[in-house]
């Protein structure tokens, strides 16, 4: 019970300190010139996002793969996700790379442009926050399963509505850069919920199906072997190509994601002006 108060006093604390702090912030910098808090804000905003290092990451594992340097692809692969990789072969580890890129297309860019367009850089570092958080703490492990059982829950909550846009956008995404959309519409509507969390695998079963791979699958974790179920088919085996073709994805998905919620913020702002 005492770890369980004690994570949800972070999860509350965390998030709400982020935002309130980012607004008085840029309040403060408003009254020594608007400009200094429109450059703060846009700093914050463009930090929020995390496109090119989620691509940087994912291609260091391609790199290593082409390289046949197996033991240091697992470790490239370490770095982004969180399962155990010292014992994935070299398809284990272009598929955890894979598997991250349409997840944290999400976490790293949908969600944070959702919060951003909503209420500005205090509510997209407030997202951050919880998604950080629950990166940090927010494992069903023998350390965490109480304490993080509050950052959990509430990224599931913040990341619920974002990830389903996420899956179209990545839909119209495959459409752009030539990968299945038809396939990718079929497998994200039958393996949708093939994870424990109600929101990853909502973008994994579009990239299992648009790159026509099979995705998921048992993995081990904190040295604990889980099993989860499968997503996609396997109308091919994984290659390292994939992990370039999903990368493709990610930029034409964040592509659209900018146009559509910059194009929402522009519209409210222009509707705003016009009843005052």
């Amino acid at each position: 019970k005492g770890l369980l108060m004690a994570g949800a006093a972070l999860a509350a604390i965390l998030p709400l300190g982020s935002f309130l702090m980012a607004a008085a912030a840029i309040y403060l910098a408003g009254l020594v010139h608007p400009v200094l808090a429109f450059l703060l804000e846009t700093l914050w905003c463009w930090q929020a996002l995390a496109v090119k290092g989620l691509y940087t990451e994912s291609m260091r594992v391609k790199k290593k793969l082409e390289e046949q340097d197996l033991p240091g692809a697992r470790s490239a692969v370490a770095r982004i996700v969180g399962r155990d990789t010292q014992n994935l072969d070299a398809a284990g580890v272009a598929k955890a790379a894979i598997e991250t890129v349409a997840e944290n297309f999400s976490d790293g860019v949908a969600a944070p442009l959702f919060y951003l367009v909503i209420g500005g850089a205090p509510l997209g570092l407030c997202y951050k926050a919880i998604n950080t958080m629950d990166s940090m703490v927010g494992y069903k492990n023998d350390r965490y399963l109480y304490f993080g059982r509050a950052a959990a829950k509430l990224d599931d909550v913040a990341n619920y509505i974002p990830a389903r846009i996420s899956a179209f956008l990545m839909m119209f995404a495959a459409c752009l850069s030539g990968q299945n959309a038809k396939h990718a519409f079929q497998i994200w509507k039958r393996d949708r919920y093939n994870h424990a969390s109600p929101n990853s695998a909502q973008t994994e079963s579009v990239a299992a199906g648009a790159l026509d791979i099979l995705l998921a699958g048992d993995a081990w974790y904190f040295g604990k072997k889980h099993e989860k179920p499968t997503i996609g088919d396997a109308v091919r085996p994984v290659e390292i190509e994939d992990i370039a073709r999903a990368n493709k994805l990610l930029y034409a998905a964040s592509l659209l994601g900018m146009i559509v919620f910059c194009g929402i913020r522009i519209a409210v702002w222009f509707g705003i002006k016009m009843v005052l």
